[in-house]
Formats: C-alpha cells, structure tokens, sequence
C-alpha cells in the first residue's frame, strides 16, 4: 500500500512539473527535423545533406589544396661548414613556401638564422642551392632564394578576413617528405606572442591545425589555397594550439626586405621598462593610464637623446595614442616612418613636457 502511495505522489509531481513547463518540456523533447525552421533556434540546416555529403566536400577541398599548393611548400636543410674543412654539418631543418617562380622562399627567422649552407628540396624530390635575402627576428620571418627558375608557387592572401570557426590547412614538407598535412580551424584572431628576441608579435593567428617541429615556416592555408599565415610555434604544453604569423604582415616584411633589404622600423634609441603610477599622479596629470614607459638608459646620440629626453623620464603618450608598456610603444613605433616627427609625453619630476622627436630608422 506504502508503495502505491508514493507511486500516486511520483505521478501527481510529474503532472505538476508538466503543468507548470509544459513550452519547455516541449522544446526539450524535440527531436531531429522538428521544429527546425522555428525563430531561434541556433542549428545548421540540414539542407538536404548527409554527414556523408559534408565529409566528402570537406575531404574534397582539403585533398584540393593540398594537390594545387603542395608542391610550392619546400624543406629547408639548414648546415654550416664542418671543422677542418670536412664537408657540410648539418644543424637544422625546416619548411618554406615559395612566393615568386623565380625562387623567393618565405619561411620562419629561426630555422635559418644559423645558416652558413641553406639547401631547399621541391616536393618533386628537386634539391636547390639557396642564399639568405633578408630576415626579420621580431616576426620570425625570413626570406631566402632557391637557384632555379620557372618553380611553382603559392599567392599570399587577406588574413584580415580570416573568421573563428574557418577551415585552414597547415601543410609543410619536413625533411624534404612529400607535404606534411593537418587540418583545423581558426580559433582566435589578433592574438599577440613574443618572438625570440621577446618583442611582441601583432596579431597573430591562433588555429588547431596539428603542428611538428619540421613545419615550422610553411603555410597555414585557406580552402581556397590561399597562404594566410607561416606557420610559426606550437605551444608544447598545451594539446591541439598552433600559431601563425599572418599574411598582411608576412607581405610588409617581404615588401620591405626585397626594397630596402631590412625591415627599416622606428627608432628612438632607449632602453624602457614599465613604471606604475600612483593614483594621485594620474589624476593630477588627467592620464588615462595608471602605468608609463620610464627610460631606463639612452644612446646620447639617439634620436631621443639629441631631442633632450633624459634617463628617468616617464613617457605617457606617443602622438596623442597612450604608452602603458614597452609593448604600447613598439605598437606606436611601428606607425610611423624613418624621418618622421613623433610627439613623445613625458612626466619629468612633477612636471609634464612635451618633446618632439625626430624618428630614426632600425634595422630589424
């Protein structure tokens, strides 16, 4: 009897709960195609597709890309002259894309900053001799140039129209096997890294394309084929994360190495550190800040040092844009041109002052 009671209470708070959701329980028990044209509700339309449709299209587009940019991904074979002349010592290797017919490689500053002997390998099993053009440590971008001619290769595209959730293709060519392949998607834009020499990288392209240390410098790629990123540092720590230096920036760097033979940025000649500045200095300067640029040391015949800043001096603004970090100040640098007058607000004892600074030109 004991049962039968607790039976009817268990029904009888069944009916309640219905009575009192019955839109929720109905949202919740659908199933399938019901109610997929309803206001709201946040699914991908079927549109006729299997799962087997959709896995064929996505195999077809990455098998696609792969055949059409492939063979413009090389290996690197990076080497350096042996003791007492006894041949060539081989010291690293890496992958690379090539951008021209005429044999310009693009590919990461670190695989080929030690290069004494640089060697590139086509997919098609062709080995080239190549030379270092140029670099740029604070990208990680390098280019060089393979011996040859008439060479196939890839087109830089838009990084800036990279979208979260858009397929991209890690492909590279470690040493010298037919092209390496992962697949994944973007998962975050405009993310910032450090580079080896700890400058910090702009917006940079985080995606879960499966990387090893033989792709580093080769193409992160969109299902159009089109490079959007080299392919720069795995996080070892961390499960399915990838970074790529992108597109836009990768053809500045070129653009600058193959026309002034450097990456020419803006120089100042200090040495920075971050400053924290008490809550009675901010508001007394109307800053909108709570942190400065201090100068730690100069070169005298810096651009800073001939305009009269002095180590001690707390820059705020650099051209009416706020200085927080060291970081903020590459930021503003990288805006401006060899020749370029900067206005540069600095908190000097309990003074604010104005100086302008003719900007100078550093290689990368």
């Amino acid at each position: 009897m004991v049962g039968g009671i607790e039976g009817n209470r268990e029904r009888k708070r069944e009916g309640s709960m219905t009575e009192r959701h019955p839109e929720a329980l109905r949202w919740i028990q659908q199933r399938g195609e019901e109610g997929a044209s309803a206001p709201g509700r946040c699914e991908v339309s079927p549109a006729g597709k299997s799962d087997i449709d959709l896995l064929d299209a996505y195999s077809r587009a990455v098998t696609t890309v792969v055949e059409a940019v492939g063979p413009a991904v090389v290996s690197i074979s990076v080497g350096r002259d042996a003791p007492a002349g006894n041949g060539v010592e081989p010291i690293g290797a890496g992958s690379g894309v090539i951008l021209t017919p005429d044999g310009y490689v693009l590919t990461n500053h670190h695989v080929v900053r030690d290069a004494g002997r640089l060697r590139v390998a086509l997919t098609d099993g062709t080995s080239l001799g190549a030379v270092p053009v140029g670099s740029d440590p604070p990208n990680d971008l390098a280019l060089v140039r393979a011996e040859g001619s008439g060479l196939p290769y890839a087109t830089l595209g838009d990084s800036s129209a990279l979208r979260v959730g858009q397929l991209v293709i890690a492909i590279g060519n470690p040493l010298g096997f037919q092209s390496s392949v992962s697949t994944g998607v973007v998962s975050a834009t405009g993310r910032g890294m450090r580079s080896l020499d700890r400058r910090l990288i702009e917006n940079v392209i985080q995606h879960t394309a499966p990387l090893n240390p033989g792709n580093s410098g080769g193409p992160l790629v969109d299902s159009r084929g089109r490079v959007v990123g080299i392919n720069t540092a795995i996080i070892a720590v961390a499960q399915g994360i990838g970074f790529s230096v992108p597109s836009n920036t990768a053809r500045h760097v070129v653009s600058q190495i193959l026309s002034h033979g450097k990456v020419r940025r803006g120089y100042l000649g200090i040495t920075g550190r971050q400053r924290p500045l008490s809550r009675r200095v901010v508001r007394y300067f109307d800053l909108s800040r709570e942190s400065g640029v201090e100068v730690v040391s100069l070169d005298p015949r810096g651009p800073a040092g001939e305009s009269g800043i002095l180590p001690g001096d707390v820059v705020v603004e650099m051209n009416a844009k706020p200085v927080e970090s060291v970081d903020d100040l590459h930021r503003v640098l990288s805006e401006v041109a060899h020749g370029d007058i900067a206005r540069l607000d600095v908190l000097r004892g309990a003074e604010r002052r104005v100086v302008e600074v003719v900007i100078g030109d550093a290689a990368a």
